[in-house]
């Protein structure tokens, strides 16, 4: 006869006495800049595995699908960071900064990392600003650049999971008649560019320089001239081109920007005076695409009554967050499209198009915190509630 031994109650080791099991815990901890250095204060076992390298690892792709907005980046006049967070986990303006001796264009941003054009050398740069690095890359064959027949754009983005590499997706036209856009693919991982991938397209004129694509699901989105959508799909590495909604193109006076909408799926943000519309796109089984209104915002009855003497301005979007930037003549406020909160960026001077910095930051514990503030007021007593209650 076989018998089963367990230990008392008393003698199983309590759950924050569990390496592994604390180890997890921690990983839930909120993804802000302040949260791992004020954890560090608990004690010296906590601070000791928030300060691993391994765990810090983790604690960034467990987050990776919900990044805080740290900022955003000012590349009108230099390449300088803006803080869009409150104390404690604000970091000062310009802790991330970027001088490029080139004339450049800001492509977009994404993952923590940013893209640049350089037109004179026919280069493009990848930079990491928490890393501190700089990736240039000579653009391939076939993206002769030419501002108004073969324009430049692209995007830089991270396979998800993956925070050592990365990609970045560059789109032109051949110049061609009947013109065609080309796409080309880098991978930091194999170190080259990929073939060539190209589709027709019923334009005039090829992508907008400067105007930012969005990553929805596996595809990556750019508006083109005034009336397509240009769809780079990365898994089957296809393009094709989208019509905007007939409402859209036979409205006058609005500006029209690619989003994510409900479902993580691309949508269209249609401002036009004070009024902004979100709308979707749906495929039916046969491939058939239509446009749906999902939402309308009034803009006069968020912003501060001094912003109604003349519109406000979309200038940029987080896709992360689902923000949206809109300057007034009362300032730069940040709209959150689907609770509609709404918060004025400390920002001065005039800026035409705001790059959004959305990314798990984990400053330094061992030699300082980085800019990050740290209040010390009781601290330990209350991460170790906040610890209790996911445990609980």
């Amino acid at each position: 006869m076989t018998t089963t031994s367990f230990l008392p109650r008393s003698a199983a080791a309590p759950p924050l006495d569990d390496d592994d099991l604390l180890f997890e815990i921690l990983l839930r901890l909120p993804p802000q800049p302040s949260s791992l250095p004020r954890a560090s204060l608990v004690c010296r076992r906590w601070r000791s595995l928030l300060s691993d390298p391994a765990f810090r690892r983790r604690f960034r792709i467990h987050h990776r699908r919900s990044p805080p907005l740290l900022g955003f980046i000012d590349a009108n006049q230099g390449i300088t960071f803006q803080p869009a967070l409150d104390a404690p986990d604000r970091l000062p303006r310009g802790h991330f900064s970027l001088n490029l001796d080139d004339r450049y264009m800001t492509l977009g941003w994404r993952h923590g990392l940013a893209l640049f054009f350089l037109p004179i050398p026919l280069q493009v740069v990848v930079w990491d600003p928490v890393a501190g690095v700089q990736h240039r890359l000579a653009v391939p064959p076939g993206f002769g650049f030419h501002p108004l027949e073969n324009p430049i754009n692209g995007t830089v983005l991270r396979a998800a999971g993956d925070i050592d590499h990365f990609q970045v997706v560059l789109v032109s036209s051949d110049g061609k008649q009947p013109r065609r856009a080309l796409a080309r693919v880098y991978s930091s991982e194999t170190g080259v560019w990929g073939d060539s991938i190209s589709c027709p397209v019923p334009l005039v004129s090829m992508v907008h320089i400067g105007e930012p694509a969005v990553l929805a699901g596996n595809c990556i989105y750019w508006l083109v001239s005034a009336s397509n959508i240009l769809e780079f799909d990365l898994e089957r590495q296809t393009l094709a081109v989208t019509l905007l909604p007939a409402q859209v193109l036979t409205s006058r006076n609005r500006h029209v920007s690619v989003i994510r909408v409900e479902g993580g799926e691309m949508g269209l943000l249609v401002v036009s005076g004070f009024i902004a519309q979100l709308w979707k796109r749906e495929t039916d089984s046969h491939g058939d695409v239509s446009w749906s209104i999902g939402r309308t915002i009034e803009l006069d009855k968020l912003l501060p009554r001094n912003s109604e003497k003349e519109p406000p301005n979309m200038i940029g979007y987080a896709e992360e967050n689902n923000v949206a930037f809109f300057w007034t003549v009362g300032g730069v406020f940040m709209v959150h499209l689907e609770s509609l909160q709404l918060k004025k960026l400390p920002v001065t001077g005039i800026a035409y198009r705001y790059y959004p910095f959305e990314i798990v930051y984990t400053p330094g514990i061992g030699g300082g915190h980085e800019g990050v503030e740290v209040v010390r007021h009781l601290w330990w007593t209350r991460w170790r509630q906040y610890i209790r209650q996911l445990f609980s």
